[in-house]
């Protein structure tokens, strides 16, 4: 289910009833005006193995909603305001593989201490690419 770009609207009446859906495995809530609240509804998806989160107002309150989803594989966090006290809610998904966390407010100790829980989940922060240098301009030459 992919609800990139949905109005709060259409999301909050889509929420309840999608909490529902047993089956689903992949959703998409990226860019939306998602609330922390709002999270709950998606309790009764334990067969969700991949939820993106990615560019919403989500922050550590809402993570808590995410214990239930056992299966959760992946989990797109990036630009949200999630801290490392979030991080310490994820610890009980033993099946996340990968974490997305560029331009959190979580922490290097956080990702650490969120690793040693889950020693075989990939954590992006955003830190392993190096920043991509410009190269000089030619200036011209006085004549």
């Amino acid at each position: 289910a992919n609800f990139r770009g949905q109005s709060a609207e259409v999301l909050a009446k889509a929420l309840g009833p999608l909490g529902k859906v047993i089956g689903l495995v992949d959703l998409n809530l990226g860019g939306t005006k998602i609330k922390d609240v709002d999270l709950a509804n998606l309790k009764g998806l334990i067969n969700l193995t991949r939820l993106h989160l990615e560019n919403t107002p989500i922050t550590d309150a809402g993570l808590v909603q995410l214990k239930g989803l056992v299966n959760l594989e992946d989990l797109n966090l990036y630009g949200t305001a999630v801290t490392d006290a979030g991080l310490d809610q994820l610890q009980g998904l033993a099946h996340l593989k990968n974490l997305y966390l560029w331009q959190t407010k979580t922490t290097e100790a956080g990702v650490a201490n969120l690793k040693k829980a889950l020693p075989k989940v990939a954590i992006s922060t955003g830190a392993e690419f190096k920043e991509i240098v410009k190269p000089e301009e030619k200036k011209e030459e006085k004549k």
